[in-house]
Order: structure tokens, then sequence, then C-alpha cells
């Protein structure tokens, strides 16, 4: 008998990226910085690259957007023009700006660095044992990220541990919705085909925890090193490692 058969009470496990599986500080020491010191170059090498294309076209629709809401600092994109394209990666990067076409353009540069070896993902010691957990008890393990599914699919790809994306069933990012919208939740549950009561999310982040429990999952609060601080009262379950879900 399993696990899942002996009561753990889920059917289903939705995980953040940041803070849950993987340390803040490999996103916005290492991979951000990546990113920003190699978007030139890479624009220069792969401009007529149909991705790399695409992600411009959609980097200058996501900052039209911005113009028209008055979001202070946006500019128009000259999609002719590299350096347009790089002036406004490097705001919206220090805008925090979750916009798709940013994030699309940041996977292609991490995807360059992890080939050519200049990048290796970190993602915690009970990762690892938790997705071989997860699989032998025939627990299907998605991931829902702000990160663009290719750049999840990436840094699973190339951990320290090796390869995890066997272990993954499926991936989501904010195409799917925002992650602090219970609808958002509620899409993944029905995507993934469990009732959202047998779906259990993990994230660092007080305001998604909400969200999906507003959804009808069951949300849980992992607290990492270096995560934000939660609020001095709420009523979540709060865990410091995936062994704690068994």
């Amino acid at each position: 008998m399993n696990r899942n058969e002996t009561g753990v009470g889920y059917s289903a496990v939705v995980l953040d990226i940041e803070g849950t599986t993987t340390p803040v500080s490999f996103v916005y020491e290492v991979l951000f910085p990546f990113a920003r010191a190699h978007v030139a170059e890479f624009l220069a090498k792969n401009w007529e690259d149909e991705a790399v294309q695409a992600a411009v076209a959609q980097i200058a629709r996501d900052v039209a957007a911005d113009v028209a809401a008055g979001v202070e600092g946006a500019r128009a994109v000259d999609v002719e023009s590299q350096q347009s394209v790089v002036e406004s990666v490097l705001w919206q990067m220090d805008a925090d700006r979750k916009a798709t076409g940013l994030k699309d353009l940041q996977g292609q540069i991490w995807l360059n660095g992890y080939v050519h070896g200049e990048l290796e993902a970190i993602v915690y010691e009970d990762v690892p044992r938790a997705f071989k957990d997860w699989r032998e008890d025939q627990v299907p393990v998605y991931i829902y990220s702000s990160g663009s599914v290719a750049a999840q699919k990436l840094l699973f790809a190339y951990t320290g541990f090796g390869s995890l994306k066997s272990f993954l069933s499926g991936y989501f990012d904010t195409t799917t919705g925002p992650k602090r919208e219970a609808q958002s939740y509620r899409d993944i549950a029905a995507g993934i085909g469990h009732a959202p009561e047998r779906v259990v999310f993990v994230t660092d982040i007080y305001e998604e925890a909400v969200a999906a429990r507003e959804a009808g999952l069951q949300a849980k609060i992992i607290v990492r090193a270096g995560n934000k601080e939660l609020p001095a009262s709420h009523d979540f379950s709060v865990i410091t490692s995936f062994d704690e879900l068994f």
C-alpha cells in the first residue's frame, strides 16, 4: 500500500519554484544577473532566430500595454533595434515586471548558459528525494511558477543532482493566469484532472497560498532560509521541508 492510500490527503502536488524548490538567491544572484550580463551579446548573435524574434515581438506588445496603462518608465520598443530591446529588457528587469516576452527571452539566454556549462541549477536537497517518493506513490507533480515553462524545464534539466525532468508531469506559468488569483488554480486543477480539494499547492508566498485555498486547493507555506517573512498571524500549515508532506 502506498502513502497516498494510507491517507496523505492529496492525489497531486503543485509546486512553486523560487523559495520552494530553489533558493531565492539562485534566481536573484545567479539567473537574473546572467540574463542581464548576456542579453546584448545573445541578441547580437541570435537576432535572426525565429524564437528570438517571437520573444522580441512579445516584449514589444507587453511594453505597449504598459505604456497604455501609464506604467512609470515604460517606453515603446523599436523591434528593428537591438539596443531598444536591450534597454527595454533591462528596464523590465529593474522594475521586476512579470512579462511573458521578457520571461521567454530570459529562458533562451539561460538555455544557452546551461548548454555551454556556464549555469547549473540549484534545488534543495529534499527535492530529488521527494520527487522519487511521489513517483513511488504514483502522485503526479506539477510546477507553477512565474518563470516561463521553457525556463522551468531548463532549471530541472540542469541541476546539481542531474536532470529531474522525468519526475514532473507538467508545468504552468503566468500564461495560465496570475499566481495571486484563485481562477488560475481552478484552471490548473481542471487541467490536470484532479478535484481541487485533492491537490496540494506548496509555495513560500502567503498571497499565493490565499489564492490557492480560495480555489479549493490545499495550500501549504514552506519556510526556507532567505524567504520573504510571513504575516505575523495566519492559519496556514507551515513546513520547512517536503519530507513533512509524507
